[in-house]
């Protein structure tokens, strides 16, 4: 029986990953340039990285690209990151389709410009008929502000009768949340090198395998991915077992 507990589990390749892309403004001061380089140059580390999940075979991707906190940044600073935003949509839409990756958004949407709404909806709307990876993208995105929503909005159904306050489970919240219907990450990549989870994921993370490289956003690439790919393969998930 001790033996029989003791036993390694076998990991196997993970279904969703989940990525906190940091690093990008250290990486623009380090080499005396305007923070938005750093952030340029990490729109194309983005593409690397769908490119190299797609051929992993993972089933989602979840990228934290702008945070509820980010809007406390420098004006210039946020205006550049959501026009980043902007032009990635437009210019990714019909690669992401061709590559049978589609792509959805999460977090809030009405703070941000019309502009950048009109291109994330148009990127959704390309790569609805997408059947491989999904990609989400976080953008005005909390994971307590998500939190918060899904507990308001079972309130709601318990003030209207439609669930009762002993029935709300774990799958009840889930339901409520902008990942409902999708498994929760397996694994969780941060680059930069910091040890946070920074306000991403948090529900979803409550079993999440954790894997934190120095390598900075801008310089991620198939390599990198790959490596965090070996970690998770080694790793001994029990789920609390």
């Amino acid at each position: 029986m001790i033996n029989e507990l003791a036993a390694p589990l076998i990991s196997t390749a993970p279904r969703h990953v989940a990525i906190i892309m940091d690093g990008n403004r250290r990486w623009a001061s380090a080499r005396g340039l305007p923070a938005i380089a750093g952030h340029r140059r990490g729109a194309h580390a983005l593409q690397r990285t769908v490119a190299a999940a797609a051929r992993a075979g993972v089933d989602v991707l979840t990228v934290y690209a702008f945070s509820e906190e980010n809007w406390s940044r420098p004006t210039d600073e946020v205006a550049l990151l959501l026009e980043l935003a902007r032009m990635f949509a437009r210019r990714e839409a019909e690669a992401l389709a061709r590559g049978n990756v589609r792509a959805r958004i999460i977090g809030k949407r009405d703070r941000l410009p019309g502009a950048v709404r009109e291109a994330l909806c148009e990127l959704e709307e390309r790569t609805r008929a997408s059947s491989g990876m999904l990609l989400n993208v976080a953008i005005d995105y909390s994971a307590r502000t998500e939190l918060c929503d899904a507990i308001r909005a079972l309130a709601r159904d318990v003030a209207d009768g439609r669930i009762e306050p002993d029935a709300i489970d774990d799958e009840a919240i889930g339901a409520k949340l902008s990942t409902a219907g999708l498994p929760d990450p397996d694994l969780l990549i941060r680059t930069g090198g910091e040890l946070r989870l920074s306000n991403f994921l948090l529900y979803q993370c409550a079993y999440t395998e954790l894997w934190s490289t120095l390598t900075p956003w801008p310089e991620f690439d198939g390599h990198a991915f790959d490596a965090a790919l070996a970690a998770f393969a080694g790793r001994q998930r029990r789920f609390g077992r």
